[in-house]
C-alpha cells in the first residue's frame, strides 16, 4: 500500500493506489481522483476509472510523462486540477509525478513564475 499524503484540504498526493485505499479515500470524503499514470505502466489497473466512479468519485486519467513536461501541459493539468471537485488525490506510481504537479500547481496559484517553480524542483531534486 502506498502511503497517502495530504498537502493541503484540497490536495492530496500518492503513487498508485489500491481499490482498499480507493474505498477508504471515498469513505474520508474524497470527490476526485486524477491518474497521472499510463495504461501500459507497470501495475496499472484497467478498470480504476470504472471502480471510482462507481464510488461516486470523480476520476480523469491524465497521463505525464515528467520528461516531455513543458508550460503548456502544465496549463491543461492545472485547470483540469481547478475544475475538479476537492477535495482530490492525485495520483502516479510512487507519488514523484505527483509532487511535482502539486508543487507546479501550488507556486503558479500563488503567483510564482512556472519557470521559477520548474526550478524549485529542480533544486529539490525532484527532476
Amino acid at each position: 500500500m502506498n502511503v497517502v499524503r495530504k498537502i493541503n484540504q484540497e490536495l492530496t498526493i500518492c503513487g498508485q493506489i489500491t481499490p482498499e485505499q480507493l474505498q477508504t479515500l471515498a469513505d474520508d470524503g474524497y470527490k476526485s481522483i486524477l491518474n497521472l499514470r499510463f495504461a501500459d505502466e507497470q501495475n496499472s489497473w484497467n478498470n480504476e476509472q470504472e471502480k471510482t466512479e462507481l464510488l461516486g468519485l470523480c476520476y480523469v486519467n491524465f497521463p505525464i510523462k515528467i520528461e516531455n513536461f513543458h508550460h503548456q501541459y502544465a496549463i491543461e493539468v492545472f485547470h483540469v486540477i481547478s475544475e475538479l471537485p476537492k477535495p482530490l488525490l492525485i495520483h502516479c506510481d510512487n507519488s514523484k509525478r505527483s509532487v511535482v504537479i502539486v508543487l507546479l500547481y501550488i507556486s503558479t496559484k500563488q503567483g510564482i513564475d512556472f519557470e521559477q517553480a520548474w526550478q524549485q524542483a529542480i533544486n529539490l531534486d525532484l527532476l
